[in-house]
């Protein structure tokens, strides 16, 4: 897409400093920007790249006072990151909507579809599948029997929902995700073995919610695992059975979240982070990567380490961990001078 700076900024609202006339054909990292390149600097780290950077315009806030001199132009908008996120979609939503049904796939008698499905090539539609308008199916798609899907909700290859689960609308779930397998449930027998037990609850996808590639989302034993309106799963991750995630609430790789545990709304949680089962976790939190989280904790925390702490305390004790060579030498010379002391005395 070529579009002048000028015509860009007004589509963005925001306000230009530099050569307006400049032509935008296409974006990159502010670091890897060329001429021609729409960038944007939101995360204060990187502001010394933007006295270097070769990009030809760069979305920054409205506040921003550069401290040298630049070579690029300025949009300046309320929000770079956000910005740039809508320019994006926009270009997104430009690319030719996928329709029809392709084939070999298979599709029940029973489930009606619109004019504007997409189920792509080995796909599979089990029996009294509700599908709602615009859901694009990727090819190699597995939907189970009595699933029922929303409006302009997207199932990239290789899906797997299983049977009874339900999800709501503009969710996207992404490749190699597992809607619905078993929960991890076995019975200890006094021979040592273990008797499974029945996974027979569902799980539940709310509206506006996005799973990341081969995040797998266990059913419940009975009742619901339950991910709330507008939450979003990264990749590799695993929500066990009975769990319920928070409106709003984000999550980055490799998160584990045991059986029963629930998590409430607009958390942020770290890559690798580890939650114990059947614990209630408050609203408004952040949890650094790596945390362990073994008990309940409330609202507005900021907590990091294993087990996790106040994140202050954290960056606290990681000064003193550091010192802990030194104080060792210290005290073996203290030892050896009251060691030396007593000698004298005797």
């Amino acid at each position: 897409m070529r579009i002048s700076v000028e015509q860009l900024a007004s589509i963005v609202k925001g306000t230009v400093e530099g050569d307006a006339k400049a032509y935008i054909e296409n974006y990159s990292k502010i670091e890897e920007a060329t001429n021609g390149c729409l960038t944007f600097l939101a995360n204060p780290k990187y502001t010394h790249y933007i006295y270097s950077t070769k990009a030809t315009a760069v979305l920054v806030r409205k506040d921003f006072q550069p401290e040298q001199k630049l070579t690029t132009t300025l949009i300046r908008v309320d929000d770079p990151y956000e910005t740039l996120a809508m320019l994006l979609n926009m270009i997104s939503s430009q690319e030719p909507a996928k329709k029809g049904i392709e084939q070999p796939c298979h599709i029940s008698d029973d489930v009606k579809v619109t004019e504007d499905i997409y189920v792509g090539a080995f796909a599979y539609i089990g029996k009294n599948v509700r599908l709602g308008k615009n859901v694009k199916i990727y090819p190699q798609v597995f939907v189970g029997d009595n699933v029922t899907i929303g409006d302009d909700v997207i199932l990239y290859p290789g899906v797997k929902v299983y049977h009874g689960c339900k999800i709501g609308n503009r969710c996207i779930v992404q490749a190699g995700a597992v809607i619905g397998a078993d929960g991890f449930g076995f019975a200890p027998k006094e021979d040592g073995t273990y008797e499974k037990i029945s996974q027979i609850g569902i799980v539940i996808l709310e509206d506006d919610v996005e799973i990341g590639a081969n995040t797998t989302i266990d059913r419940a034993t009975m009742g619901s695992t339950i991910v709330k309106k507008g939450a979003k799963l990264d990749n590799l991750i695993q929500i066990a059975h009975n769990v319920e995630i928070g409106e709003n609430t984000v999550m980055a790789a490799q998160v584990g979240v045991a059986g029963s545990a629930k998590i409430g709304k607009n958390n942020m949680v770290g890559g690798q982070v580890g939650f114990a089962g059947h614990i209630t976790i408050g609203d408004n939190n952040g949890f650094g990567a790596q945390s362990g989280i073994p008990n309940s904790v409330g609202s507005n925390l900021k907590l990091i380490g294993s087990p996790a702490i106040n994140a202050l305390d954290f960056a606290r004790n990681q000064v003193y961990l550091k010192r802990i060579p030194q104080i060792s030498q210290d005290i073996k010379q203290l030892k050896q001078l009251v060691d030396e002391i007593k000698r004298e005395k005797l």
